[in-house]
């Protein structure tokens, strides 16, 4: 029986202006209020896929890699390494995973590989045991960055994970990697080139782990992207495009940067618009 649970990590307060791209802050504070900074509260969740014989993990997080200054630039809440905590809360270990499928490689997605940030020591790559899948277009991108984005890459990670050796790069086109049945990747190229986003079949729909095509609940809303976004044009056709998948099919999203919705089921209101319905804070071990 395959179950999913999604896991807190360590939490961050962004600019609410380069979270919300193009849109006025009239409108996105509604959905997000701000601080006196301007800035908004951001989860980095990861999700658990657990199947018989083996813990699938997709994404780390931002995790606690970042010294105290890079901490506070980048406004991560937390000194520990949250992400550890979860997973020790669901009785498991970095250890126990067998596979981590990283949609793609920004520092707030994939810090969470490294240990925590120590004055006297660098950091290590963490999941000792596990697989490492991400996209080939987007490993690529990982390994010579654009200068747009080049500050979202973290060099070390890159380096270490090509060389443990237990690296796997999916192919667009292929079935995905190690996974097997009731498994599959949809691609988006706007936020990131080659962003991998993992959907598997449950009884109750399919689940699609949304990454940074929806970070959270707000961009459901077609017109709203980021500012961090490198094709808002072309991601918005893309949103557009898996929400009418999932709504045809019963499906739901795993929001990766809501600080309070963990879980949705995609459908339409009166006027046609995309909307979240039965939404959670979290699933613990669901089998639905």
């Amino acid at each position: 029986m395959r179950t999913f649970t999604t896991l807190a990590g360590n939490s961050q307060q962004l600019d609410g202006g380069a979270m919300f791209g193009n849109a006025p802050k009239a409108l996105w504070s509604r959905w997000m209020p701000a601080d006196e900074h301007n800035r908004i509260r951001l989860g980095c969740r990861a999700l658990l896929v657990q199947e018989p014989g083996r813990n699938i993990l997709i994404e780390t997080g931002i995790g606690a890699f970042f010294s105290p200054e890079l901490k506070s630039r980048f406004g991560v809440q937390e000194e520990h390494h949250v992400l550890l905590d979860s997973l020790a809360a669901v009785g498991l270990g970095h250890d126990d995973i067998d596979i981590v499928i990283l949609t793609h490689l920004h520092f707030d997605h994939a810090g969470g590989l490294l240990s925590a940030w120590r004055p006297d020591a660098p950091c290590q790559l963490l999941f000792p045991r596990a697989r490492f899948i991400t996209g080939r277009r987007h490993w690529q991108r990982a390994q010579k960055p654009h200068a747009r984005d080049r500050a979202s890459f973290i060099p070390e990670l890159v380096a270490r994970l090509e060389d443990s050796g237990r690296l796997l790069l999916a192919d667009e086109g292929d079935g995905p990697p190690l996974l097997g049945p009731g498994w599959r990747f949809h691609v988006s190229d706007g936020h990131t080139p080659g962003q991998l986003l993992p959907e598997f079949a449950m009884p109750g729909g399919p689940v699609v782990f949304a990454g940074d095509l929806i970070p959270g609940a707000p961009w459901v809303h077609l017109p709203i992207t980021m500012g961090y976004d490198r094709f808002p044009e072309g991601l918005i056709e893309e949103k557009e495009q898996l929400l009418a998948d999932l709504v045809e099919r019963g499906g739901r999203i795993v929001l990766t940067h809501d600080p309070e919705i963990a879980l949705g089921r995609v459908g339409r209101d009166e006027r046609g618009r995309f909307i979240l319905s039965e939404t959670r804070a979290e699933a613990r071990r669901q089998a639905a």
